[in-house]
């Protein structure tokens, strides 16, 4: 296959598959605006319910993606796309695929959080089954593995960007972990001994 098609191919599938995983944040944010707030964490948790708030970081988002789709100024031999293009697809396809798994699992429970505030509902359930049943934070996990892989896979400045800013999701991750600490208490004390909440790995070592 030429190189070429072969990275059209792939980059439009995974452009697809990031689309799917937005358009399902985006009805989550919608549905979860809908239903009753329960606990919160942070002082700017009350933002996550403002329609005002999302449009503008809907927007800046979009603005931002679409202006700095532009490649970076780096002139590859083939051996060297081709090694980017599977090396990037190897990495990013797992995490966006994780990404989606986790999102179906949370289902109802899902909600849009930031670093400076999270917000859980009035029935709020934990979640500890699925790829939860792994890490606490398979979301996100998923999340920096897609942006990390999606750099030698698009080779943009929008890429480069997510890559390098991907990792401040660990503050949305503890904000979160605050909402539920205070929530569910000893339940999720003992969800947290036995599940790590990104890599497996350490658990293991722990043991």
């Amino acid at each position: 296959m030429d190189l070429g098609l072969a990275e059209t191919i792939l980059r439009r599938a995974g452009g697809l598959l990031a689309f799917a995983a937005l358009a399902l944040a985006f009805y989550g944010i919608w549905r979860g605006t809908r239903r009753p707030a329960g606990r919160t964490s942070g002082k700017a948790a009350g933002w996550l319910r403002s329609a005002v708030f999302h449009l503008i970081g809907t927007a800046g988002f979009l603005g931002f993606s679409i202006y700095f789709w532009k490649p970076l100024p780096l002139e590859l031999m083939p051996g060297a796309r081709l090694g980017m293009l599977v090396g990037g697809s190897l990495v990013y396809f797992p995490g966006i695929a994780l990404l989606l798994w986790a999102r179906f699992v949370l289902g109802k429970m899902y909600f849009v959080s930031t670093g400076f505030g999270a917000q859980l509902y009035a029935d709020h359930r934990l979640v500890m089954d699925g790829p939860f049943a792994v890490v606490r934070h398979p979301m996100y996990l998923g999340l920096v593995t897609a942006a990390l892989g999606s750099l030698p896979l698009y080779r943009t400045w929008t890429v480069l960007a997510f890559a390098l800013f991907a990792p401040f999701v660990l503050r949305r991750a503890r904000r979160e972990e605050q909402a539920l600490a205070a929530e569910f208490g000893e339940q999720w004390q003992e969800y947290c001994l036995r599940v790590p909440a990104f890599l497996p790995i350490l658990k293991r070592r722990r043991k």
